[in-house]
């Protein structure tokens, strides 16, 4: 029997990303990291795709991109990207590469060329992808779609503690504007904005735990 394909978007600070890798862990599904496969372009990139001042040549990318294949693999329990066949998973963490991403990963172009991979990637089962735009965009046809969100006060009282516990000073009303912000930005973008899928299930965890936030989404996948 074919595993399911889950979609889970929503807002920043509520949980998505660490939510999924668990929901992953306990129901045997491979867990999908998107960003993932922006660095391995942005890779791909800083080493074919350059002009003489070592920048980007955003033209030559685009024009190259049939000759990237992205691949994850399973290895040792983690999820290990291949780029034509080799292992690049350390060298996307780089700070070459972090610093060139945002460019890479605001393309029309090459979010077109990911939307495939993406895809493709899914087309077994067994799967699931956190974002803002995977069961609107990526994967409409998800057999399970979900949308988290929050109040601002609460989302902001997660972000500060996450910061906190990271050693990152941080004032409390700052990461508030900060988050508003980026809901702002998400939400209008001309390419793939956050939007709740007409036939997601949205779950408000503001007052719910982490665990609770997974056994209701648990419960609904197990009881259909």
């Amino acid at each position: 029997m074919k595993k399911p394909v889950i979609a889970i978007d929503g807002y920043s600070s509520t949980g998505k990303s660490s939510i999924s890798k668990i929901i992953a862990d306990k129901l045997g599904l491979i867990h999908l990291d998107t960003g993932a496969l922006y660095r391995g372009v942005t890779w791909f990139a800083l080493q074919n795709c350059t002009d003489q001042a070592g920048s980007i040549d955003l033209n030559k990318l685009f024009s190259n991109l049939n000759q990237i294949d992205l691949e994850f693999k399973n290895q040792e329990g983690g999820l290990i990207l291949f780029l034509n066949h080799i292992d690049i998973s350390k060298q996307i963490r780089t700070n070459e590469v972090s610093d060139n991403v945002s460019l890479v990963a605001k393309q029309k172009e090459v979010r077109d060329f990911l939307l495939q991979s993406q895809r493709n990637l899914a087309e077994k089962g067994g799967i699931i992808m956190d974002g803002r735009d995977i069961g609107t965009v990526v994967l409409p046809n998800a057999d399970y779609k979900f949308f988290l969100t929050a109040s601002i006060d609460e989302r902001t009282k997660r972000r500060f503690l996450e910061l906190k516990s990271l050693g990152i000073e941080a004032d409390e009303e700052q990461v508030k504007q900060n988050l508003i912000e980026r809901d702002k930005i998400d939400s209008e973008r001309e390419i793939a904005p956050l939007r709740q899928a007409e036939d997601a299930l949205v779950i408000d965890n503001t007052n719910l735990t982490k665990k609770e936030t997974i056994d209701a989404i648990l419960s609904h996948i197990e009881k259909i």
